[in-house]
This record gives C-alpha cells, structure tokens and sequence, in this order.
C-alpha cells in the first residue's frame, strides 16, 4: 500500500530543493556565508515544534514511543545547537563555524533518524495535527542542512591551511 506521507515528504523535499536550486544556488557564491547561515539558524531554531510528537492531542494514541521520543529529543537539541550558533554567527566569531557544524550534522543526524524510525515503527497514522511536521517541515530542513553544509564547504575551502600543514596534490 502506498504510503501517502512518504509521498508527501519526498515530493516537498523536491520542490523545496528544486526553488534553491533556482534561486538561491546560483546566488550562492555571491552571499556572505552568515547572510545564508542566520536565516537557516532561526529556521531551525523552531525545531523545538517536534516536541509535538509526545504531546497528546498533537498525535494520535498509540503513536510509537521508538519513533517519538528520538524524534522529539533530537530536534529540541537541533533548535538548542541552532540558538547556540546564533549568536556566534551573528557576531562573526571564530567558533561560530564549529558550532554551525556540530548543529548541521546533528539535525542532519536527526532528520534521517527520525525518518527511517518512523518508517520502521509504523508511525504516519498517528502523526494527527503532527502531519505536518514530517510532510512540510523535515522537507525544508533537509533542504536547508543542504545548504548548510555548502556553504560550511566553501567556508572551510576559503579558508588559508594551518602554518604546518602539508599542501596534498
């Protein structure tokens, strides 16, 4: 039987990745990483959203407890990471791109996480008023983690190699 919210997320997740591709992509090169980065922070500091996965009313009864609690603990610590770097990133300090990287790979983590969980435990007809979350929300973030870690590669790219590093060819 075809799973109508695994159509949904994957067809947002193209549709949001095909508008960056045309608008922002392009443009990318052009951007400072921290007018890229803010807007995609702030995004994700709204995870904390996913706590709706434990909240009754939000889900149906019987919604999986091995999908619910990793997908709601790991997205409340993706909006803590997103907040954390905020700042950091806001004021051009130099641990603002280790930050950026720690939150990008636990949110990608997550999202992934959370995706092959709730596939294996069964949990779309218990999503109830959660349905969007998985079938709009997890499309944008997965698309702006993207983002995320191209420009967190051109940071890391730009940047001058360490006094004793040795230059591979």
């Amino acid at each position: 039987m075809l799973n109508i919210l695994t159509v949904n997320l994957v067809f947002s997740t193209f549709v949001f990745w095909l508008a960056a591709r045309i608008y922002l992509m392009p443009a990318l090169p052009r951007l400072e990483p921290r007018a890229v980065l803010l807007p995609i922070l702030l995004l994700h500091a709204g995870r904390h959203l996913g706590l709706m996965f434990l909240a009754p009313g939000a889900i149906y009864a019987g919604m999986p407890a091995e999908f619910a609690y990793p997908a709601a603990v790991g997205d409340l610590l993706a909006a803590l990471l997103a907040v954390a770097a905020i700042p950091a990133v806001a004021a051009r300090v130099r641990m603002a791109w280790p930050l950026v990287w720690i939150f990008n790979v636990e949110g990608t983590v997550d999202l992934l996480a959370a995706i092959t969980l709730a596939t294996l435990y069964g949990a779309a007809p218990f999503m109830g008023a959660a349905y969007w979350i998985p079938a709009f929300w997890v499309p944008t973030l997965l698309v702006t983690h993207y983002i995320a870690f191209v420009v967190l590669w051109q940071v890391r790219r730009a940047q001058p190699p360490a006094p004793n590093a040795v230059a591979v060819q």
